[in-house]
């Protein structure tokens, strides 16, 4: 040795540790990452809507829905395989629709869900399924089956819907 006193070797020591911690950090979750939807939270809140909706609970079916939230029914055009929109509305205007409908009728529905299509963020969800609703009116019962399909969000930590697409299907 020549006596001289020497430093620590580069990349040795705690100095070292400085980097990987650092990128310990950043490939960590978080612990305040944001809320992921869950599968299970979405098929429940699809129950939660159902069971407002056959309650007659029109306040707490509707506080469901973001206030931005769509309503679009349409049907199939068998002869040119496409689809025939029939009627869009906002959230006001189905809420109305709605208390006019079941002035004059009842109702019960009875959904399905056959898909949940989580986001990669884990944000957002997709519902995919059918609905059955049983109307009596008039001393007259019949059945209404569409395809459902809609869109949940996280708002404020809470699960809302952007709204609803039925498609109006037969009834099998």
């Amino acid at each position: 040795m020549d006596g001289r006193q020497r430093g620590p070797r580069a990349g040795s020591g705690p100095l070292r540790l400085v980097p990987l911690l650092l990128a310990a950090a950043l490939i960590a979750p978080s612990a305040e990452a944001a809320p992921r939807l869950t599968e299970a939270q979405a098929r429940a809140f699809a129950q939660k809507q159902e069971a407002a909706w056959n309650a007659r609970d029109l306040d707490s079916y509707f506080a469901l829905f973001t206030k931005d939230a769509v309503f679009i029914d349409q049907t199939r055009d068998i002869k040119n395989g496409g689809m025939i929109p029939y009627g869009r509305s906002g959230v006001a205007q189905a809420r109305a629709q709605a208390a006019k409908f079941l002035a004059g009728a009842t109702s019960s529905e009875r959904g399905v869900i056959d898909k949940v299509e989580i986001a990669r963020d884990g944000a957002s969800a997709r519902l995919i399924g059918r609905e059955v609703t049983t109307i009596q009116s008039k001393g007259r019962t019949r059945r209404a089956c569409a395809d459902t399909e809609q869109t949940l969000v996280l708002v404020g930590g809470q699960i809302r819907s952007k709204g609803q697409t039925d498609t109006i299907t037969r009834c099998r």
